[in-house]
């Protein structure tokens, strides 16, 4: 008779054809069972942090879009420009670090239920009557040390102590140091890099542009930093705690905000310095917390694992330039057609972005669920992940999209009054729902302006889909695993 476990983890994971995987067990892809309880409680919190910021961002910019068009489209310029070069380091950092972390905590907490069975077996704690007298070694972590106070022994409870987790370590030196060269960066060329984006020095947009990316670079320390420890904490399967955090800085964000632009007056650059403060309240949070889990000190720096995180983010250092080039292209683009054009798209992208995020949960649950599989050797649970993450995430886009295609019309209001900007926000509304090569970019944009903006972001994602179906269906690269 199959037990539960069999049940879920079914033994024939040699696939002959990887592809369908997207078709095992798929009338289990709402059940609740041990797995798709796993993947809810690491997923839901990681959804909700993940959108909580694009969802501040929605803010930010319903408070800028009372000031004018020129202001917004000036403020989504610099958000393209100053996410395009976090998302640089961001992506490789923290999907490294989740995966490590996974990685190092799973193989010590498998050394640990080791050795407490070899002690249980051996009886090396409490051997014998006499032995229980006699003070004894700590045996395991988390249990009880026996304290001699006087000529009398109690026995206090301990708490666990702390774990030396390298990578966390290695995350957040990296973190820092990325995150004081991107300041400097942004910083040090804020007017060249808004004329490549498409903001003449005579545009009235350049003042506000500058003025905003300037000062929420001042930021960028403390980005990196907040996302290299919630990629530690995900490697811990605790989506909660960063998401307390990022809703704590998020709130802040929101409070500040009016106080800053309105109250003190100081507008575009208000938000700026709302955003920032919002950012270190989220590091300093994460630290305190991160601080009682893990040992951040390590015994030297030949502990520290810069070497391998440098050789297996490369890749994906790539796949991040590439993919937010695009988006940042088309961005400068959009620029280019004018404020009118460029504040309608910078509604709909953050619209899209924060929608979009949603699936981002289902990856991390997936990521360190899969990186714990792998650590134990269990490629059944790490097939089983894989089939369950997949099918959640085609669902999810269904839902996603008849939301923004009936929700997005009634709610660009919010975003801005200017009536121009709300009827390209109509006409790009249908292409989004949908979601490419630079070429498509650049001759759709040309051709079709802002509507071809987003036809060519469609084919993008299109084909980005595509060649991961690819990959799934061959079982090359990192779905090796499906052959067995």
């Amino acid at each position: 008779m199959m037990t539960e476990e069999d049940d879920l983890y079914p033994s024939s994971v040699k696939m002959r054809y990887p592809i369908f995987i997207f078709f095992k067990d798929v009338r289990h892809v709402f059940k609740l069972d041990e797995l798709g309880s796993e993947i809810a409680q690491i997923a839901l919190p990681a959804a909700l942090a993940l959108t909580a910021d694009p969802i501040a961002s929605l803010v930010d910019t319903a408070f800028i879009g009372q000031i004018g068009a020129v202001e917004l489209a000036a403020v989504g310029v610099s958000i393209a420009l100053f996410n395009q070069v976090s998302r640089i380091a961001i992506f490789p950092l923290v999907s490294v670090t989740t995966s490590f972390v996974a990685e190092e905590d799973t193989i010590g907490r498998v050394s640990s239920e080791a050795q407490e069975s070899d002690y249980v077996e051996t009886g090396s704690c409490v051997d014998t009557e006499s032995n229980e007298l006699i003070p004894q070694k700590e045996c395991i972590e988390g249990t009880y040390r026996p304290k001699t106070l006087g000529s009398s022994f109690d026995v206090v409870k301990i708490e666990p102590e702390r774990r030396h987790i390298p990578s966390a370590s290695s995350a957040l030196v990296i973190g820092g140091i990325l995150g004081l060269l991107q300041a400097l960066f942004l910083i040090s060329g804020a007017k060249p890099l808004l004329n490549f984006m498409g903001i003449s020095s005579d545009s009235p947009m350049l003042n506000p542009a500058q003025q905003y990316l300037t000062l929420r670079s001042l930021g960028a320390p403390a980005v990196l930093l907040s996302l290299a420890m919630q990629g530690v904490f995900r490697g811990f399967k605790d989506t909660k705690t960063p998401l307390y955090a990022t809703v704590a800085g998020d709130v802040a964000n929101i409070i500040l905000d009016p106080i800053f632009m309105f109250v003190f007056r100081l507008g575009v650059s208000g938000a700026a310095i709302a955003h920032v403060i919002s950012q270190y309240l989220i590091s300093v949070i994460l630290l305190w917390k991160l601080m009682s889990q893990v040992d951040l000190l390590p015994p030297s720096l030949k502990h520290l694992y810069f070497g391998r995180f440098l050789k297996n983010g490369f890749l994906l250092l790539i796949r991040v330039m590439a993919v937010t080039f695009c988006i940042t292209l088309s961005a400068s683009m959009a620029a280019r057609l004018g404020s009118t054009s460029m504040a309608a798209f910078q509604v709909c992208l953050q619209v899209w972005l924060a929608t979009s995020l949603l699936a981002d949960g289902l990856a991390v649950a997936g990521q360190a669920i899969l990186a714990s599989s792998f650590a134990r050797k269990d490629n059944e649970k790490a097939t089983a992940t894989a089939s369950r993450v997949l099918q959640l995430g085609l669902v999810l886009g269904l839902i996603l999209a008849v939301i923004l295609g009936g929700g997005l019309s009634f709610g660009a209001k919010l975003f801005t009054k200017d009536a121009d900007v709300l009827r390209l926000i109509g006409t790009g509304i249908p292409v989004l729902v949908a979601i490419a090569s630079i070429i498509c970019l650049c001759i759709l944009s040309s051709t079709h302006g802002f509507i071809g903006l987003w036809i060519s972001l469609t084919i993008y994602m299109s084909l980005r889909a595509f060649a991961g179906f690819w990959r799934i269906g061959t079982g090359t690269g990192p779905w090796k695993f499906l052959r067995g």
